[in-house]
């Protein structure tokens, strides 16, 4: 037994033996291995860099990349839920509010918006919440294209919630009226409009009767509070919110054209189906004498696109990742190499010759003040080697 037991030792051994041979990387000892000060210091730049380029790799790959995609719109049976917060300098018994789509269907057979007698001026505490989110969504609105990706993902929600309770109450009737609330439509082009006088709704369409009101009884000034489509979103901007618009006509019409676009959301953590959309405002007065006709309020028309907009999170391959540091290192590690030889190339090709120059003075003095570097190499020339005959005998 014990004589297997060596068989197959040497047997194992030998098998090892030839798989050494087969290695490509071979091993350096220390005692071959020379280190210098140049060497040491490409190391720890190399080291740095080598984690500056590792962590800024790590950073860009958690931080994923947002793609949009558009496609046409299919979803004709899906609807559409608008929600509306719209503070009007009007009582609420000299206005109406009403929906009305392109199929000629009264939006509010899908519910009703309620109405709320206040004050249009703003108690203190409500004046710097308002302010807050205006400025907000201005600064929203004209730099949306450099934060975007900022926004969709931070997961940030521009929506500021509704206006506080009011701190203190003016001691004066009221003079404004709010209306608010959400409605689910059909997703077709409809129009939201707010003019005076009580609405009466008939079989083709409806009327306001204002025959009891004076031109200085107008005053569409209005403040919105919220205007979106969908259910709330992070990263959703919605143009028209913190919008406020004070006018010393009263006879004003207010247009705002809106261009609503579907929106899926696929982020790594959530999904959603929204709603995003642009907006354009124009108003003029009202002045039938002028040519101006038409009738004051605000009208909200908004209409469906053709595209809807995919926006989709994206992250690179963990195997590409990977690959990617590996050429990192392996690229500073090569690249440090090369420059660190080159380094002690000339560095020893300057020494070398300044060597050469010291010994042709014959003076190794030169070198340094009085501290030779290379000792002197002393010859002896004036007597020649002995030489010893040794006499052959001749036969």
């Amino acid at each position: 037994m014990e004589v297997d037991k060596v068989t197959m030792l040497r047997y194992r051994g030998s098998r090892l033996s030839k798989v050494k041979k087969l290695d490509i990387f071979p091993k350096v000892e220390e005692t071959f291995k020379e280190t210098s000060s140049v060497g040491g210091t490409f190391s720890i730049i190399s080291f740095m860099v080598i984690i500056v380029l590792v962590y800024s790799e790590v950073n860009y790959y958690l931080n994923s990349k947002f793609v949009f995609k558009f496609s046409p719109d299919v979803d004709f049976e899906e609807k559409l839920k608008i929600n509306i917060d719209v503070t009007i300098a009007m009582p609420c018994h000299n206005m109406g509010a009403d929906i009305l789509d392109s199929t000629n269907q009264n939006a509010f057979k899908f519910g009703s918006l309620e109405e709320e007698d206040t004050w249009f001026e703003l108690a203190p505490n409500q004046q710097i919440h308002f302010d807050n989110k205006r400025h907000f969504n201005s600064y929203l609105r004209e730099e949306y294209h450099a934060v975007k990706d900022l926004l969709w993902r931070s997961r940030f929600s521009t929506h500021f919630g509704d206006l506080p309770p009011r701190s203190e109450e003016p001691n004066r009737p009221y003079d404004a009226c709010r209306i608010y609330g959400s409605l689910i439509l059909n997703k077709v082009a409809g129009n939201f409009h707010v003019t005076a006088g009580k609405s009466l709704h008939l079989p083709r369409g409806h009327v306001h009767i204002s025959a009891f009101m004076s031109e200085r009884d107008y005053n569409f000034s209005h403040r919105i509070n919220k205007f979106s489509f969908g259910e709330p979103s992070p990263g959703i901007v919605h143009p028209l919110e913190g919008d406020e618009v004070i006018t010393k006509e009263g006879m004003t019409l207010f247009n705002y054209f809106i261009e609503v676009v579907p929106t899926n959301i696929d982020l790594f953590l959530t999904s959603a189906n929204t709603y995003q959309y642009s907006v354009k405002a124009l108003s003029r007065p009202i002045d039938h004498d002028k040519g101006s006709h038409g009738m004051p309020g605000l009208f909200f028309k908004y209409d469906m696109s053709a595209l809807r907009v995919t926006i989709k999170q994206e992250r690179d391959h963990l195997g590409m990742f990977l690959a990617r540091l590996c050429s990192i290192i392996g690229g500073i590690y090569v690249c440090s190499g090369i420059l660190n030889s080159a380094v002690q190339f000339i560095v020893n090709l300057i020494m070398c010759n300044w060597g050469n120059t010291v010994l042709e003075k014959g003076n190794v003095h030169l070198a340094c003040d009085k501290q030779p570097v290379i000792a002197p190499v002393q010859l002896s020339c004036d007597e020649p080697p002995p030489v010893s005959i040794i006499p052959v005998p001749v036969t």
